[in-house]
């Protein structure tokens, strides 16, 4: 199973190296109980369409089309908040062991999110009493001046429950304070959340296969005279799919935030969210593999899940 209000981490005390209880070694998952004594290291293998319609489409098939009407607004004072929640040390009545690596995480998510512009803050260790306070105070916020809100959630978890260093509580709970009937000033807005937790206890064994073709979809706009659904404009990535656990080496960081981090460092001004998001699955879904001695531990896969309710495209851009 895969972190509170008045303390906020500036970048340079994050550690860049990790401490000597962080060397890198056997690959860990973020769930209860914690079997980080009979898993052991490696990580890595190696390291809408949307055309007008009044023009014909375009011969490149490399050429991707974006209309300016499916595209969500970017050019404000602020791209906006983002809030990490780092939990890494839990009370002994959770049975929840350290999350040894997740200050990795938390670093470079604080370094990458920066360069794509938002104002960064991160808060460790936070029980579940803290992080609603803290979530809650930021969604009564004036985000007029916004363009999107992220929230980062590092921590144990279980499906639909996330840790506070004091226990579990519903995900939903905390997201929920950023809808639209709750939070005026994000209305039509992406509203993004990244979730690196365990989702159950279940183990992906991978599968030799081919890969199969790829689908496009189409999503139709807002109009923003209108109506529109509370939950509308959310977006949530969880590192693991529901009722699978979720890997965190301690001398790397997890697989899910490290190449997630990996392609916004590269592409995160240049392609669309799902363009982004779709390159993580990728890279967690080849790159990453366990390694046991245990046969039952051996050679487990992970494959991310993103959860969308965007109405628009989203690049972290002006448009």
């Amino acid at each position: 199973m895969d972190e509170q209000p008045e303390a906020l981490v500036p970048e340079s005390d994050i550690k860049d190296e990790p401490g000597p209880e962080e060397e890198e070694g056997e690959d860990s998952v973020d769930a209860k109980p914690d079997r980080s004594q009979r898993i052991s290291i490696f990580s890595s293998t190696q390291q809408k369409k949307a055309e007008e319609p009044d023009k014909p489409p375009q011969t490149n098939d490399n050429v991707r089309i974006v209309t300016p009407a499916f595209q969500y607004k970017m050019n404000y004072g602020k791209v906006g908040r983002c809030i990490i929640i780092n939990n890494k040390n839990f009370n002994e009545v959770t049975g929840m062991s350290a999350r040894n690596g997740t200050d990795i995480d938390a670093r470079d998510l604080l370094r990458c999110f920066k360069g794509l512009g938002f104002d960064v803050n991160v808060y460790n260790n936070k029980s579940c009493e803290e992080m609603e306070a803290l979530l809650h105070s930021v969604a009564q916020q004036d985000h007029n001046d916004s363009a999107c809100f992220a929230c980062i959630f590092l921590s144990h978890g279980e499906e639909g429950l996330i840790y506070g260093t004091d226990g579990a509580m519903p995900i939903k709970v905390l997201t929920t304070l950023f809808r639209g009937d709750k939070c005026r000033s994000l209305v039509g807005k992406p509203k993004l959340f990244f979730i690196q937790a365990c989702r159950g206890c279940e183990f992906d064994d991978g599968l030799e296969a081919d890969a199969g073709p790829a689908n496009e979809t189409l999503e139709t706009d807002a109009n923003p005279r209108h109506k529109i659904p509370v939950e509308a404009d959310f977006l949530f990535a969880y590192s693991t799919v529901p009722g699978y656990y979720s890997w965190r080496n301690p001398g790397r960081g997890s697989w899910f935030v490290q190449a997630l981090c990996n392609v916004l460092n590269e592409y995160g001004k240049e392609l669309e969210v799902m363009q982004i998001l779709t390159r993580v699955n990728y890279l967690v879904a080849t790159q990453f593999e366990s390694y046991s001695d245990d046969p039952q531990f051996n050679k487990k896969k992970q494959i991310p899940c993103v959860v969308s309710m965007l109405t628009k495209e989203l690049y972290f851009k002006p448009c």
